[in-house]
């Protein structure tokens, strides 16, 4: 048992600080703008290990997803991991992306295959001149920058697209020996399903973090219909605690809240002291079940002014 599964059981979770990490995506209007920064603001002082930036399908936020990474670096003491995929782009458009970060002094890249530019459900076809697949993009990264770290992506119910569970552990295998150090998971509602899948790939020999992707759920409606097709299941029990909530947001975000922060602590004394957050770009649901885990702020001027 990890000692902060043995703190969390002891009721003394507030002495352990599991590691955290958030996401957030580039905003796409003045107002979008707001708040990113102002969740920013918010979150920085919990420390989190690294905050990820994502990259729209087909590159479509690439300068957007840039001029973030930019900020953060420039304004905060955060540490950025910018999201990469293959989609849409040669060789050489990526390869001048990483090389863009590199120079402005990001290290960490979270690699990606990316959706089909269809959307989700319709055939990939990888650019001609492109990377041709994750760990394409993974081996590419650390071949021309071998100090960038690489996150990759994981499937706890496998990616859509795979033919079965064993391809697609074969698939994150891939990744790990192309250069991968760690794998967020894609969001799991149901524990079992996380640990049942880490069985598996600690049996097929890959070691590196698996980090539990957790998502609280702002809008149940709109954040089911987008992680189930991703492959995500979602309970019954989960939807019968959103049922009548529709037209109610503030009982919606203290429901979603009390699961979140339920389903980490139930992790948590498993063993797992490391989550990432979806923070959809809102800080106040993040926050709150941070502070339930025991997360307090260590500073308070982490974002300039």
């Amino acid at each position: 048992m990890t000692d902060l599964a043995t703190a969390i059981a002891d009721g003394s979770s507030a002495l352990i600080r599991p590691k955290i990490s958030f996401e957030f995506f580039p905003p796409k209007s003045e107002e979008m703008d707001r708040t990113l920064w102002t969740s920013i603001e918010r979150l920085a002082p919990l420390e989190p290990s690294f905050v990820s930036v994502t990259y729209g399908a087909g590159g479509s936020t690439r300068e957007r997803t840039h001029a973030t990474i930019a900020r953060i670096l420039k304004e905060t003491a955060l540490l950025p991991a910018a999201h990469l995929t293959c989609v849409g782009a040669s060789r050489g458009e990526i390869d001048d992306v990483v090389d863009r970060y590199h120079e402005v002094g990001v290290r960490h890249i979270v690699a990606l295959r990316g959706d089909p530019p269809g959307g989700i459900g319709t055939p990939y076809q990888a650019h001609a001149e492109g990377y041709q697949s994750s760990p394409d993009l993974v081996a590419g990264i650390k071949k021309r920058h071998p100090d960038i770290e690489v996150t990759v992506s994981a499937y706890p119910e496998k990616h859509p697209e795979s033919r079965d569970f064993d391809a697609d552990i074969d698939m994150l295998k891939a990744k790990v020996d192309a250069g991968a150090t760690r794998a967020i998971t894609q969001v799991f509602f149901d524990n079992d399903v996380y640990f049942r899948y880490l069985d598996r790939v600690r049996a097929r020999g890959i070691d590196i973090p698996i980090v539990p992707g957790i998502m609280p759920m702002h809008n149940f409606k709109q954040a089911r219909g987008f992680v189930t097709r991703n492959g995500t299941s979602v309970p019954d029990w989960l939807a019968e605690k959103f049922d009548g909530l529709d037209d109610d947001p503030e009982t919606r975000k203290l429901v979603a809240a009390t699961v979140a922060a339920g389903q980490v602590h139930k992790l948590a004394k498993h063993g797992v002291d490391t989550f990432h957050f979806y923070t959809m770009n809102r800080a106040d649901l993040v926050f709150a079940i941070s502070h339930l885990l025991g997360i307090r702020p260590k500073s308070v001027n982490k974002v300039a002014a």
